[in-house]
C-alpha cells in the first residue's frame, strides 16, 4: 500500500505536473508518499484505539480496579501494570491519577508499576508499533515493558522508597464518575459510540503537532538518508553503546512517543538496529520532560532520580534483548 502511494505521488509530480526527474525530486516524492501513508495510518489507529478504550472504560468500575491494586506481592504490581497498559493516558492524566492512587493508600509498588507501564504500554503506542514494525515485534515490546514494569515496581516498594513521596492532593475529577461508576454506561449504544469516537478525535487534536513533526522527520529520513554500512556501524545492533545512547537521546529530543515512533521506524529502514530504536522510544515515552517536571512536584529528589534510572534501565534492557532476539 505504501509503495503504491509513493508511485501515485511520483506520477502526480512527474507525469501530471511535469516536474523534472532529478535525484532530489525522486527523494522528495518518496518522502511525501511516506508522509501521507504514515499520517493516515496513525490517524486511523489513534482514533480507533482511543474510542475503543473509552467505550470499554465506561463499563468498568474504578473501585474494582483499585481493589485489584491491593493484591499481595507481585499480584498488585501485575494489576498496576495491566491498568497502565489498557489506559491511553498522557502525562497530564497519568500523574493526577498516580496522586489519587497514592492518596487512597494503594500499595506504593502497584502504583509505581502503573506509572512505569502507563506511558510505555499505552494502547496507541503498541498499535503504532504493530503497524510499523509488525505484530510480533510489538508483542515482544509489550511483554518486555510489562514484565519490567512489574519487576521494578516491586523493587521500588521493597527498597522502602515510599517515604520519598511528597504530600500532594489531587484536585478536580470527572463529573460523569459517581462513586467509581461511569454514569454514561446507562446511555443508549449509539450515544456511547458517538461519545467514544468524539473522545478519539479530541484526544488526537492536542498531539497533532507532535505527530506531524515526527512523521515529517521520519519521512525525510526515509526519502533522503541513504542506506549503508556507515549507519549500521554506529547505530546497528552490533554497536554495544548505541542502545544506552539512544535512551539518553530520547529524553530531551522527543516530547511524546507519537513523535519518536515514526522517526525511529524510518531509522530502522536505514540500518539502525531494532533494539536501538526501541530504546529511543522508551527513553522518549518514559522520561518525557513534561512528565518529569510534573513528577518533581510529588517525588522528592532521590525518588525522582531513581525513577529516571529505572526508565533508563527499562529502555536499555529492552534494547539489548531486541538486538539479541530480532
Amino acid at each position: 500500500m505504501q509503495d503504491k502511494l509513493i508511485v501515485l505521488v511520483k506520477s502526480l509530480f512527474f507525469e501530471v505536473l511535469d516536474f523534472e526527474t532529478t535525484p532530489f525530486m525522486e527523494s522528495l516524492t518518496k518522502s511525501l508518499g511516506n508522509f501521507i501513508f504514515i499520517t493516515l495510518e496513525l490517524f486511523i489507529l489513534f482514533i480507533a484505539i482511543t474510542a475503543l478504550i473509552e467505550f470499554v472504560m465506561m463499563h468498568v468500575s474504578q473501585h474494582k480496579l483499585q481493589r485489584l491494586f491491593k493484591g499481595k506481592g507481585l499480584l498488585g504490581n501485575i494489576a498496576g501494570s495491566l491498568f497502565g497498559a489498557v489506559t491511553p493516558f498522557c502525562a497530564c492524566s497519568t500523574i493526577p491519577m498516580t496522586v489519587g492512587f497514592l492518596n487512597a493508600n494503594l500499595p506504593f509498588g502497584s502504583v509505581m508499576s502503573f506509572l512505569i507501564s502507563s506511558p510505555l504500554l499505552n494502547p496507541i503506542i503498541v498499535a503504532m508499533l504493530g503497524a510499523t514494525v509488525g505484530v510480533v515485534n510489538a508483542t515482544v515490546y509489550f511483554i518486555l515493558a510489562f514484565t519490567l514494569s512489574v519487576v521494578f515496581g516491586y523493587l521500588l516498594e521493597k527498597g522502602g522508597l515510599a517515604k520519598h513521596v511528597r504530600s500532594v492532593k489531587v484536585s478536580g475529577g470527572s463529573d460523569h464518575i459517581v462513586d467509581g461508576i461511569d454514569k454514561r454506561r446507562l446511555l443508549p449504544l449509539s450515544k456511547k459510540v458517538n461519545i467514544s469516537l468524539k473522545a478519539g478525535v479530541d484526544s488526537l487534536k492536542p498531539i497533532l503537532g507532535y505527530l506531524f513533526f515526527g512523521v515529517a522527520i521520519g519521512a525525510m529520513i526515509y526519502g533522503y538518508l541513504p542506506e549503508g554500512d556507515t549507519i549500521a556501524k554506529y547505530a546497528g545492533g552490533d554497536n554495544f553503546w548505541a542502545v544506552p545512547l539512544a535512551a539518553i537521546v530520547g529524553i530531551p529530543l522527543y516530547i511524546r512517543a507519537e513523535t519518536a515512533i515514526p522517526i525511529a521506524m524510518s531509522l530502522i529502514t536505514k540500518g539502525v538496529g531494532m533494539g536501538t530504536a526501541i530504546s529511543l522510544i522508551i527513553g522518549g515515552a518514559g522520561m518525557a520532560i513534561p512528565e518529569m517536571s510534573m513528577l518533581a512536584k510529588i517525588f522528592k529528589p532521590k525518588l525522582l532520580i531513581i525513577f529516571v534510572a529505572v526508565i533508563f534501565l527499562v529502555a536499555v534492557i529492552s534494547g539489548y534483548v531486541f538486538n539479541v532476539i530480532v
